[in-house]
């Protein structure tokens, strides 16, 4: 999100009244092109928001360098946070004006390395988005050929703000 063409400077913070007065649909599309600050992890981790659409997000990005372990090889928290991120993000597509998400819990599956500079496609489809819970799944595949390199799932809880904090 911090990375794509209609992004917004990363020092600004999103107004929570401004979120609760749009569906989840109409917040993450503002996001998409620019109308509301990008959240600035994105930009650390060379990540941006590309494709919104109802139950489905998808994510662009390339790991740096900075982001690899010891071994040189990207770290499993860039693959966690890209996962984290369009899988929630896509059950966000599903909230109803007043509502709001955190994520519960998430599982990833690593398949193979993303070699350092490549560009990913992250995925996240919503299965289901209930009163108290969302569930979504996602990939990261190369954005060039569709290669798979990491599955994930989620579950969030889905909360109603009615006093508006």
């Amino acid at each position: 999100m911090g990375t794509g063409p209609h992004t917004k400077s990363v020092d600004e913070a999103v107004d929570t009244k401004q979120l609760l007065s749009m569906s989840g649909l109409a917040f993450m599309k503002a996001m998409r092109d620019g109308a509301l600050p990008v959240p600035p992890i994105s930009k650390g981790l060379r990540y941006h928001l590309d494709i919104v659409e109802d139950g489905r997000v998808v994510f662009r990005g390339a790991p740096s360098f900075d982001h690899t372990n010891p071994m040189g090889t990207v770290h499993g928290g860039w693959y966690g946070t890209v996962l984290d991120s369009c899988m929630a993000c896509a059950v966000m597509t599903k909230l109803p004006k007043g509502s709001v998400y955190t994520t519960l819990e998430y599982k990833i599956n690593i398949i193979r390395p993303i070699p350092v500079g490549m560009e990913v496609l992250a995925e996240g489809i919503t299965s289901h988005a209930g009163r108290s819970t969302g569930v979504a799944e996602g990939t990261i595949k190369d954005a060039q050929d569709g290669k798979l390199y990491a599955t994930g799932s989620t579950t969030c809880l889905i909360m109603k703000i009615t006093d508006g904090t």
